[in-house]
């Protein structure tokens, strides 16, 4: 198997070892693990393309190459040019140090490299560390991720619906509880939750020159979202499997509003 691995922490991220090792167990001593990664920090660049301006790509090593782009040109630099035309079996983008559940997955370059993979053609998994008190307190705080995240790749493998002629194909997006790896209680598949009363905000300050600058913050990560969802299933210890596609029609309102414009 050949798989790509790709992240938005940037090349350099412990979470990018960490999903190093379960690429290679995954596609085990025959197989091919391919890294293109962002030279630099690209969080909450979503689904990005750097479609006005180049980038540079520079190769590290054997299958290692960063550049200068977000997750989702990371895949299509693998594809159109480091791979050479041979495509690879699996994009599994992370390990995201921090939780890309509820309405930080709109946000996340790590869902983004995943859906790119996604619209290529390609089966994707994106796969994050949900931290907290417990994983501060941890010598490896992605160790839930590094014990857990072959088994959940291997059962996607196995188990999950791909709809690989689909227009807008599935693709996972995993999150490992804020726990040590011997207290994940196991895997339940969520849909994407909401925190209420929780928002992405921006905050004023002002430089020692007197320039006014702002710093974009979240909210709080430990709001839990309605039973059974993405974050709530992580705050209660189960890693969350959720099937995602990029299609963002509403369809669950389309016959009521025709209904209304008839």
């Amino acid at each position: 198997m050949r798989i790509l691995i790709t992240n938005d922490d940037g090349i350099n991220a412990p979470g990018l070892e960490v999903l190093t090792e379960i690429a290679q167990a995954i596609a085990g001593p025959k197989g091919e693990v391919w890294t293109v990664a962002p030279a630099f920090e690209q969080s909450g660049v979503g689904h990005c393309i750097s479609y006005t301006h180049p980038m540079l790509i520079a190769k590290l090593g054997p299958r290692r190459f960063a550049t200068e782009g977000s997750p989702a040109d990371c895949v299509l630099a693998a594809i159109y040019d480091v791979l050479e035309g041979a495509r690879p079996d699996l994009v599994l983008s992370g390990v995201n140090r921090g939780n890309n559940a509820a309405e930080n997955t709109l946000y996340s370059g790590t869902i983004g490299g995943a859906m790119e993979a996604a619209l290529q053609g390609i089966p994707a998994i994106a796969l994050s560390q949900f931290m907290g008190p417990e994983t501060n307190d941890l010598a490896d705080p992605f160790e839930a991720a590094r014990v857990h995240g072959a088994d959940v790749v291997r059962a996607l493998l196995d188990k999950g619906i791909w709809q690989a002629e689909a227009d807008y194909r599935l693709f996972y997006n995993v999150n490992f509880p804020p726990v040590s790896g011997a207290n994940v209680k196991g895997t339940r598949i969520a849909a994407q939750g909401f925190r209420r009363d929780t928002t992405f905000s921006a905050d004023p300050h002002i430089s020692p020159s007197g320039k006014r600058f702002l710093w974009i913050k979240g909210g709080p990560q430990h709001t839990p979202t309605q039973p059974g969802t993405d974050a709530a299933v992580n705050l209660e210890g189960y890693v969350s499997v959720t099937p995602m596609r990029a299609d963002l029609t509403a369809h669950d309102v389309l016959a009521e509003l025709e209904a209304r414009f008839a």
